[in-house]
């Protein structure tokens, strides 16, 4: 298993639980097992992951969302659902193996399953563009999620992606219009929507996916308009200050629920869901059926107003700290909009009073 920078005692801790498990050493052979021992270690491993778990700042959740042997879509939807039937392209260009897709059954239901993949190692993570979809992977969500509909199928997403990709075969391709019309798709459909964040929610390119009935997330994940690595580029022109803008930019779940930006969080097994994934399966199952029953007896007239009017409400009720340039300390907002672009911004906002004024 991978270890994150401030896991390094509990690695160590988990070697020697490991060890005393399995008692065979080279000079000596074989050895008896000492149980009493063994619960000594399970002991102080589970003190040190509430040590270390009871103090998670925006910057160490992000580790988290995307550590290394945290469970990606493709082992969910394994473990989650059954008889799945993979479906692919958008027949237009090709398919985008960054998007899984398929009909499967949930509790007895039929669902649209929509997973972002990022893959396990570098073979995958290639084959799968590391989690981020070009525009035929929209299309083809789009696509099944019109032909769910036709035959009454809820969708449920799995979101797990830095952002689309932002290449310039995919800007050729029509990027922007295919992420919008997939927002679109998902406001205007007439059968429920669940998305659950299962590790990273990022950019245009995770909401594409998440404009629904109800958004959840896993304890330990994220989701942001854009990663503290790049906000801290375009604010501080310096990307070591990722730490000060994840922690500026409340992208954890307990930021977002607090904000009603999201519906729920799924809890995590201890030490996150990198430590018991079948755990972890378990509980984002029950979650997504709960959703699901939610909306069984419900029009479809009714499910398109709820999500409409969930989303004309986010950030209606937003405190003043959620949104506050104090939360940037060190940056100058002089610096940040230049003379040029004030005067833009400002003639923009002339130009459309003028219109107003010119067409009433």
């Amino acid at each position: 298993m991978h270890y994150l920078d401030f896991e390094k005692d509990l690695e160590q801790l988990d070697k020697n639980l490991e060890d005393l498990k399995h008692p065979f050493q080279e000079d000596r052979g074989l050895s008896s097992v000492n149980s009493s021992q063994i619960q000594e270690i399970e002991s102080k491993i589970n003190s040190k992951i509430d040590e270390i778990y009871s103090d998670l700042d925006g910057w160490k959740k992000t580790k988290i969302a995307r550590h290394e042997s945290r469970p990606k879509a493709h082992f969910y939807i394994n473990q989650i659902f059954d008889h799945f039937q993979p479906i692919a392209g958008d027949r237009a260009f090709g398919d985008d193996e960054a998007a899984i897709t398929g009909f499967a059954k949930l509790d007895g239901r039929s669902v649209l399953v929509i997973g972002q993949e990022k893959g396990n190692d570098t073979e995958s993570r290639i084959k799968r563009n590391f989690g981020m979809m070009r525009p035929e992977g929209y299309r083809k969500c789009i696509r099944l999620m019109k032909l769910a509909e036709n035959y009454n199928v809820p969708v449920v997403t799995l979101v797990d992606t830095p952002g689309a990709y932002p290449g310039k075969g995919a800007e050729e391709r029509g990027q922007a219009e295919a992420i919008a019309q997939s927002i679109n798709c998902c406001l205007s459909l007439k059968v429920p929507i669940i998305s659950v964040v299962i590790g990273e929610g990022g950019s245009g390119g995770a909401i594409a996916l998440a404009t629904s009935n109800k958004v959840l997330m896993l304890e330990h994940s994220i989701y942001s308009v854009i990663s503290p690595e790049g906000c801290a580029s375009i604010l501080w022109k310096d990307a070591t200050k990722s730490r000060d803008a994840a922690d500026a930019m409340h992208l954890t779940a307990q930021n977002l629920f607090k904000y009603e930006i999201i519906d729920g969080i799924i809890s995590e097994p201890k030490g996150g869901a990198h430590r018991n994934p079948d755990e972890a399966s378990q509980k984002i199952k029950s979650e997504i059926i709960k959703c699901l029953d939610l909306y069984e007896n419900k029009s479809p007239k009714e499910i398109v107003e709820e999500r409409t009017n969930k989303f004309k409400d986010v950030g209606s009720n937003l405190p003043v700290e959620a949104i506050s340039f104090d939360k940037f300390p060190e940056m100058d907002i002089k610096k940040v909009f230049s003379k040029k672009t004030s005067l833009l911004f400002i003639l923009g906002i002339a130009v459309l009073i003028g219109l107003f004024f010119l067409l009433n």
